[in-house]
């Protein structure tokens, strides 16, 4: 599979690379050209993202898949959408991958029936002067209905706050075939209490979220995991954390689970909005990128 190949195994996942800070346009340039230069396959731009965030970094690079990681189905219109990914693809072939969410209902005020909009959202593309191949998009994708369309109607699906668990599952559910690009949280951290608490710093954002509450409810965790921002149990599961071995070794579980590709979003406490460029370093030599 082509797409395959050219996410390869690794990428990083970033909201910070889809700023809308004037001030950080250039540094996003500059962070987007070494990540492509350390070797990950696919930089991923989290945040709801959109196409002209996508472009801005495909700009910075010479090769590298830059994807939203994920663009809101409430907030672009598809018509739109189609437009611009059309316009970026004659620039600049095989370079962008269109990720798309339903995205949750806190955060979209028409939010309805998502997996109807879903649908919706997927013929309008279909039909659009230049649509979208179902090839270059992916879904964000976490129960079985949505899994499914992402086999049917895309290129493959990109869960957000899953389990090596969750990813067996979905390789079930997708096949063989479909890419399976699964977000990981790392924290590069080898002390267990502080390295839980950047955990539940950056996860206390979505355990409000019912999506993804709901999600992990199917993993078998339950309120009380939700608590504080999260159990020990619920934070070992959902984020790689430890020494060069430990972070290696939770990787590897979801390629063995059936991931294609995990896209790793680096947590430290370098602020917010700030970009982790030295975390996505040593990320890479723990990775052996370029080895």
């Amino acid at each position: 599979m082509a797409l395959r190949q050219a996410v390869g195994r690794f990428g990083i996942w970033s909201a910070e690379l889809r700023s809308d800070d004037p001030a950080a346009d250039g540094e996003i340039r500059e962070a987007a050209a070494e990540l492509e230069e350390l070797g990950y396959g696919a930089l991923w731009l989290g945040g709801s993202s959109s196409v002209a965030h996508g472009r801005r970094v495909v700009e910075a690079t010479s090769a590298v898949t830059v994807a939203t990681g994920i663009l809101s189905i409430w907030q672009h219109d598809a018509a739109t959408v189609a437009a611009e990914t059309a316009a970026l693809e004659r620039d600049r072939p095989g370079r962008f991958l269109l990720g798309i969410g339903a995205s949750h209902a806190k955060l979209a005020a028409d939010y309805k029936r998502p997996f109807s909009a879903m649908r919706a959202y997927l013929d309008a593309l279909d039909a659009a002067p230049e649509p979208v191949p179902a090839g270059r998009r992916v879904l964000a994708a976490l129960g079985p209905r949505m899994l499914a369309l992402s086999a049917e109607r895309a290129a493959g699906a990109h869960p957000y706050l899953v389990t090596a668990e969750h990813t067996a599952q979905a390789r079930a559910e997708l096949g063989p075939e479909p890419l399976l690009a699964p977000e990981l949280k790392v924290i590069l951290e080898t002390d267990p209490e502080r390295a839980r608490t950047l955990g539940r710093g950056i996860l206390s954002y979505y355990l409000v979220l019912p999506n993804y509450t709901a999600s992990l409810e199917r993993l078998g965790f339950g309120e009380d995991d939700f608590r504080d921002g999260g159990s020990d149990r619920l934070v070992d599961a959902v984020v790689a954390w430890g020494g060069p071995e430990e972070i290696r070794k939770r990787v590897a579980e979801f390629h063995a689970a059936g991931a294609d590709h995990v896209a790793l979003q680096v947590v430290d406490d370098s602020g917010r909005g700030a970009l982790p460029r030295a975390g996505w370093r040593r990320l890479a030599e723990v990775l052996e990128l370029r080895g």
